[in-house]
């Protein structure tokens, strides 16, 4: 496929990198002049569980005037609406889109720029990867990707998108009813991006707090309760035990709310713990422990807006 991957922060670097070195034509869009300057000179440098290797890849600041199969966007939730309003020149008449954020919210922003019947929806799970500077990137897992129709985008198309991530080596695999999967991942990542980024503890250090601990699974409860509320079809008996069983196959992990905090950046967490509140509304309900966490982060936050 010709692909390009708009937003080629760490994530967006390891899908580039993977998908060029199996043959897919790959380009990049990233805002960052010296990343993308790297990448244009010396392919891009990927290090992880598998190896190290350098992949070749068109770079670019803005995109081109050059239709592909896929667009991959990769950006984060804040950048989701800009990002998506500059992807016409990528777009001809059979291109999908594949638009991969944490939490709720994003895929119904590129919906309005690019046409629902083009988008699907990627979750990515068990992964964590971060740049080592310009052109390199490091992960540490990865563990699978689920991908799906926001809106009334075939099934087929969404089949070979996953087609085209599996001869990357990624475990990758098409779903019927990824808002399902959407709300199980959020149930995990509300349980800890904004403990995390609030005290600096890692996930198995939450899991195991005796007060925070507590707090964590508050949070997933509330939005276990929100999305049986909300009718959607989760697959999960006992959000605890979910949590739980995350936090122990990564305990040293940081959430990406905790990198954008170590960073001074503004986090993700409107759409994670955020998410949960404006949800749960929808269905006559509150969610108090979801909408404490989110207003602290935010507060944390506008020390460096400013």
């Amino acid at each position: 496929m010709k692909i390009c991957v708009v937003g080629c922060g760490a994530m967006g670097s390891v899908y580039a990198a993977r998908l060029a070195r199996a043959g897919h034509e790959v380009s990049v869009v990233d805002a960052w002049q010296a990343h993308v300057e790297a990448i244009a000179r010396d392919g891009l440098h990927v290090s992880g569980p598998d190896g190290e290797f350098r992949a070749a890849v068109a770079a670019h600041t803005t995109a081109p005037a050059d239709p592909v199969d896929l667009v991959v966007l990769a950006v984060k939730a804040a950048d989701v609406p800009a990002a998506a309003a500059g992807l016409a020149p990528l777009l001809g008449p059979e291109t999908t889109v594949l638009t991969i954020q944490n939490g709720l919210g994003s895929a119904d922003a590129v919906a309005g720029a690019v046409g629902a019947g083009r988008l699907a929806v990627g979750i990515a799970s068990g992964f964590g990867a971060g740049l080592r500077g310009p052109g390199r990137v490091h992960h540490n897992a990865m563990r699978a990707l689920r991908f799906g129709a926001h809106g009334s985008l075939a099934p087929e198309r969404v089949e070979e998108v996953a087609a085209a991530w599996r001869t990357a080596g990624f475990d990758a695999a098409a779903v019927d009813d990824v808002l399902a999967m959407q709300w199980e991942k959020l149930i995990c990542n509300v349980a800890y991006s904004a403990p995390c980024a609030l005290t600096g503890l890692t996930v198995g250090e939450i899991r195991d707090h005796p007060e925070l601990g507590r707090t964590s699974r508050a949070a997933a409860t509330e939005a276990w309760e929100t999305a049986l509320a909300l009718g959607v079809a989760i697959d999960v008996p006992d959000p605890v035990e979910l949590v739980r069983a995350f936090a122990a196959r990564m305990p040293g992990a940081k959430p990406s709310a905790l990198l954008d905090h170590e960073a001074r950046r503004t986090s993700e967490i409107d759409v994670i713990n955020g998410a949960v509140p404006r949800e749960a509304a929808k269905a006559g309900r509150t969610a108090p422990v979801n909408q404490a966490l989110t207003a602290l982060a935010r507060h944390r936050e506008t020390a460096w807006r400013r």
